[in-house]
């Protein structure tokens, strides 16, 4: 029996989303595409049906995110990125300054889960990494009022809290000091968007 149309886009669907998950987990270089593979239930034959090499693996998870488990975090936190208000805004940044946020490794933002793995990482693991800032960036900027500078830099600045509030959080080893952190992040943004 043949296989339907869109088997070989949904088995590429599954083999990014078991290695975003392990990437998460491992980091690059603690994930084979053998785990990857056998993760997905397929062999290791067929990777190179989908992707040219780990790296190109990588970038596609790293993309992955974005209309994937990070468009299913906007939905459930009530975010509406086409047309974002302040109120969008202000539940993105809650929602991605959050303890369930920072406790869910498989489904962390592979901003906040992979940064020094990517810096590490070929220039299209890059790409796939600063187009999940731009669009971070500019749901921000968009929900945001005044002129378009001022507009970008609070935006930028919005997302650096969240960003860096919460690698320094999951780095920490003592909780108290990492919810500081967060809470610190998560209050200076809910009064950058206030004003």
């Amino acid at each position: 029996m043949p296989y339907s149309p869109t088997h070989k886009e949904k088995t590429r669907a599954r083999i990014v989303e078991c290695a975003r998950i392990l990437f998460n987990r491992h980091g690059f270089d603690g994930v084979t595409i053998d785990m990857v593979m056998e993760h997905a239930e397929l062999t290791r034959g067929g990777f190179y049906n989908h992707f040219k090499s780990k790296e190109d693996l990588f970038a596609s998870a790293v993309s992955s995110f974005l209309m994937g488990r990070g468009a299913r975090w906007r939905a459930e936190a009530g975010i509406d990125h086409t047309n974002p208000t302040r109120e969008d805004a202000a539940s993105m940044l809650s929602s991605y300054l959050s303890t369930e946020h920072l406790g869910d490794v498989d489904g962390q933002c592979p901003m906040i889960a992979l940064p020094s793995d990517i810096g590490r990482s070929n220039h299209e693991v890059q790409v796939s990494y600063q187009r999940l800032l731009e669009a971070m960036v500019g749901l921000f900027e968009r929900s945001l009022e005044g002129r378009k500078p001022a507009r970008r830099q609070t935006a930028l600045t919005l997302a650096a809290l969240c960003v860096g509030g919460m690698v320094l959080a999951k780095a920490l080893p003592d909780s108290e000091l990492a919810n500081a952190v967060r809470e610190a992040a998560h209050g200076h943004g809910r009064s950058m968007l206030r004003n």
